[in-house]
């Protein structure tokens, strides 16, 4: 979503390199390319404004650290207002004293506000809080029908009485049920408009003094841009809310929903939507997500993405085969899977610090065919030829068999069997303190395409140790078995 932005800012940095420090003179120029970048984005305009000022005033005023250059100090001046910009920490859903905790979901048709009401069913379930769904969306078709599906493929229940009840009546009863059967959290999804009109405000206001709402969270599309602010302005004055959720932040929107709603509404955006599955929720960070759009890339989120996908007793067993050159092609398949199960190969690579902008999106598009080919290769291979790879080393006839039923190419299979031989004995070399040395044809199947990619230092679930990382003994092996360091991953 922010590259266009990250891009416009990184020409406004090229103007202060070579300076010796920041002045009145050179600080315009950047500062112009900055206002420049927050338009294109469609950030509100009162909003730009305010922070070119901020930042104006904050580099002028700053003295240059000896060993930092101009351009990074203004970076750090950038990256500091944005953090201020977006509500400078992360606001966490409510957790009542009494239970349940009730929350009042609302917003415009097409803002995807009932898939994300049961994204967020799904990250509190992951939190291990007991949730119920209430569907008082009567108006439109099959909405009813729509969270009744989702709530079955997450495993939360959903309250209804059908389409001719009144939604007040199902949101009061829905809490009741809540109560007798213990749950923790309750989620009302609300009807939307096409537009704000009367109708939709006197019903959410209605449900709201019916129900006294722990938390009321405005769904929003982030496409809408700096409108966005503005609707979310409006529900606050009209209804009362408690915060945001911007949707579609995967898209090609412009990013400057997310640099306007605080300061325009006054309300912290708490969680953010970015993809169509249902797991796609993430909570919101600024300074996260100012490092994303100054692309710097996002360590913390990758490490709790991958943390929620890990199994620690499979990492220990899986550093453990790496450590012996027992690491096969089971393993290797399931370490895609695990990478698939964290999103798209490009969305892994923007968090990474310093790949975001190495790798072009023509690259990642070949790194994901490639991925493909990879899996459809190992799939076409036997039990055996899996666990021993060595087999298909010395047997034409064995890769000639995998190339016929992947349809693929003799020449395919010997490269996938050549690069994971040379990834396995790099591997093992990192695991035992060996440093990082060439990778070789990267990652096997990917033909040198994103080299580094196979056993990448610290990308979690690609089998890859730090440099330098020695084994534990087994005496500290027991005694991590019940932490989650991105060592282990």
């Amino acid at each position: 979503m922010f590259e266009a932005l990250s891009d416009r800012l990184e020409s406004a940095w090229k103007s202060l390199r070579g300076q010796d420090k920041i002045s009145e003179s050179n600080i315009n120029e950047a500062l112009r390319e900055v206002r420049r970048a927050l338009l294109e984005a469609d950030v509100n305009l009162q909003v730009i404004k305010d922070f070119i000022a901020e930042v104006k005033d904050k580099a002028l005023g700053a003295e240059v650290v000896k060993g930092v250059n101009p351009d990074q100090q203004f970076i750090k001046i950038v990256h500091d207002e944005l953090v201020t910009l977006m509500g400078e920490t992360n606001v966490p859903l409510a957790d009542a004293a009494v239970k349940p905790t009730v929350v009042l979901m609302a917003g415009l048709q097409g803002t995807g506000k009932t898939t994300a009401t049961a994204k967020l069913a799904l990250h509190l379930r992951k939190e291990n809080r007991s949730t119920l769904l209430v569907a008082t969306d009567v108006y439109r078709p099959a909405a009813v029908d729509q969270l009744i599906t989702l709530g079955e493929q997450i495993g939360v229940p959903v309250f209804e009485l059908g389409t001719e009840a009144n939604p007040v009546d199902i949101a009061r009863q829905g809490i009741e049920q809540a109560r007798a059967t213990r749950v923790d959290t309750v989620i009302v999804d609300t009807a939307g408009r096409l537009q704000i009109d009367p109708k939709m405000m006197a019903e959410l206001a209605d449900i709201k003094a019916a129900i006294h709402p722990d938390e009321v969270l405005l769904v929003v599309d982030a496409m809408t841009g700096q409108e966005a602010a503005n609707l979310t302005r409006t529900f606050h004055e009209q209804i009362g809310i408690t915060g945001a959720i911007l949707t579609k932040m995967d898209g090609d929107a412009r990013g400057g929903a997310a640099l306007s709603v605080r300061q325009i509404s006054g309300q912290p955006i708490k969680f953010i939507g970015v993809g169509e599955k249902v797991e796609a929720l993430q909570p919101f960070y600024p300074d996260r997500m100012a490092s994303r759009i100054l692309g710097m890339g996002d360590v913390l989120t990758l490490v709790e993405k991958a943390q929620e996908a890990v199994d620690i007793a499979d990492a220990e067993k899986l550093q453990r085969k790496i450590l012996e050159a027992e690491f096969d092609f089971d393993d290797f398949l399931k370490q895609m899977r695990f990478m698939k199960s964290m999103g798209s190969l490009g969305s892994i690579m923007k968090l990474i610090p310093g790949l975001g902008k190495q790798i072009s999106g023509e690259m990642l598009e070949q790194g994901e065919v490639q991925l493909k080919r990879c899996e459809a290769m190992i799939n076409s291979m036997t039990r055996e030829e899996r666990k021993h790879p060595n087999l298909l080393s010395g047997s034409p006839s064995r890769r000639r068999r995998i190339a016929a039923g992947s349809g693929h190419q003799e020449k395919d299979v010997s490269k996938l069997v050549s690069d994971f031989t040379k990834m396995r004995s790099l591997m093992q070399q990192m695991g035992r303190g060996g440093g990082m040395p060439g990778l070789g044809g990267g990652m096997p199947g990917l033909g040198g395409g994103m080299p580094g990619l196979g056993g990448a230092p610290g990308l979690p679930g690609l089998g890859g140790s730090r440099p330098g990382f020695r084994a534990p003994s087994s005496k500290k092996q027991k005694k991590q078995k019940k932490k989650k360091g991105f060592g282990q991953l």
